[in-house]
């Protein structure tokens, strides 16, 4: 850049030029883009005392548990239908489905919309805790233990924090067989 005399004002350009130039001094003591941690995120949520985490494109929506209509004909652990915007949505207790018995009736209580090919429906379950991030290197590709037997061939793995989160995925609940054999 040239020099100016005392009082000379630079060009809009100039001042640009000038303003680039210390961004990029400022920016070579920033790590770069590779070295920063990378996460794993996903939805939250328990079912009695088992702590899950489902991943993100796995979840559609989260609801709080909507007014259901019973379904007769049933196996119990299918808690009814529900009305998503003109859609219907049936509702499976997930706790019930895994043998945990179902879920009692509280206010934590939340539905997880799973809309995966043609499969639309909802699982309830007995909290959602919210976004979870945890740091890819924790990612343990074994069952966590102890864990649920009837929930393991949903489980891809877990993360250990405050305590053990199994990645639950609502996907490879969709494929199982008995899981779409409602009928009693």
């Amino acid at each position: 850049m040239t020099t100016r005399r005392m009082g000379e004002s630079l060009t809009a350009f100039e001042l640009l030029l000038e303003i680039d130039r210390r961004c990029r001094l400022l920016a070579a003591d920033l790590p770069l883009q590779e070295t920063r941690l990378q996460t794993w995120s996903g939805i939250g949520f328990r079912m009695a005392e088992h702590w899950f985490v489902a991943p993100m494109g796995e979840v559609a929506e989260v609801l709080q548990e909507p007014r259901l209509s019973r379904i007769p004909g049933v196996k119990p652990w299918v808690a009814g239908v529900a009305n998503l915007r003109g859609r219907l949505l049936p509702v499976m207790d997930l706790c019930g489905f895994l043998g945990l018995g179902l879920s009692v009736v509280r206010k934590q209580r939340r539905v997880l919309v799973l809309d995966h090919e043609e499969l639309f429906a909802g699982l309830l379950v007995d909290e959602v805790v919210g976004l979870q991030h945890f740091a890819l290197h924790g990612l343990e590709l074994s069952p966590p233990a102890p864990l649920l037997p009837a929930a393991a061939p949903f489980v891809q793995g877990h993360f250990q924090r405050e305590h053990c989160w199994g990645i639950f995925s609502p996907f490879a609940l969709a494929q199982a067989p008995g899981f779409l054999d409602v009928a009693l």
